[in-house]
């Protein structure tokens, strides 16, 4: 959890030349690619870091265009669109390099009243203390990226019906549902768990097509990237108290797969909506 705050605690880098631009250091992944959860929580920050204080978050739509270099920090530079009465506007791009890795527009409100519903939360869902844990479920495991989900990750995760660690149980369906929480308690900054949704919400929803075709994550010589990442968010809800990720795939095709999702609180409120399309190549299909 210390590592993840860290992660997201921006140094203002643009200050003495009156730019905003900001820099932030890359998690350790053992693959050695930036997680593209981490990069668009940090481009949420850095764009948050120029808006006025009475405006929040409601929507955001990036794109991955290159692997990130776990090795190295990250520049963002944050393009001031538009400020309206109500809305604001930022486009935030992530560097490396040189060479941008994510460009990502980004929508914040004046928090306002009108009309109002929600999809309703699925029922009968077992509780996340009746489930296992990923340390649990990969105990004793000697593989490191398993040893890294297990014991490293700043989320607990608890899959239903079970995880695609390391195989695909059960009927091959294209949707899950996922609690997860945050690993400790986090500061009360809203804006800060805002972001750290956005981290969360690319942990699993790609597992929606792995388990419609069952490939665990463990399948040798299996390649995924994330390509697009949209995000909605509806209410807030702190990241450190259990969500439920409900998820499903409607369609996967030349090599990429769909994603949909809803996050719910505990309490049944609707806090956000996340669409993903990532690149899947499994050998041999």
């Amino acid at each position: 959890m210390a590592t993840f705050l860290r992660a997201l605690d921006l140094t203002d880098t643009g200050a003495r030349t009156n730019e905003d631009i900001f820099t932030g250091p890359s998690q350790w992944m053992p693959h050695g690619r930036v997680f593209g959860g981490q990069v668009l929580a940090q481009a949420l920050i850095a764009a948050h870091r120029t808006i006025m204080p009475d405006r929040v978050v409601h929507s955001l739509h990036g794109y991955f265009l290159r692997a990130g270099d776990v090795d190295l920090p990250i520049t963002f530079a944050v393009d001031r669109i538009h400020d309206g009465r109500s809305f604001s506007t930022r486009r935030t791009q992530a560097y490396q390099r040189g060479l941008p890795i994510l460009s990502a527009m980004m929508s914040f409100q004046r928090e306002d009243t009108g009309l109002e519903h929600q999809a309703e939360m699925p029922v009968g869902v077992p509780d996340p203390e009746s489930l296992p844990s990923a340390a649990e479920v990969l105990a004793g495991s000697t593989d490191a990226v398993a040893r890294f989900w297990a014991a490293e990750r700043p989320f607990d995760i608890r899959h239903v019906p079970s995880p695609v660690y390391v195989s695909v149980d059960g009927e091959r369906v294209a949707h899950q549902v996922v609690w997860f929480r945050a690993i400790g308690s986090m500061p009360d900054d809203p804006a800060l768990h805002r972001a750290a949704l956005a981290y969360a919400s690319d942990y699993s929803i790609l597992e929606t097509v792995l388990r419609r075709h069952g490939v665990p994550w463990a399948t040798p010589g299996l390649k995924s990237a994330s390509l697009d990442h949209g995000m909605w968010w509806h209410r807030f809800a702190r990241a450190d108290e259990w969500l439920l990720y409900v998820q499903e795939s409607p369609s996967a095709i030349g090599g990429r797969g769909l994603g949909l999702g809803r996050i719910h609180a505990r309490d049944g409120r609707l806090v956000a909506s996340v669409a993903q399309e990532s690149m899947i190549r499994v050998p041999s299909r």
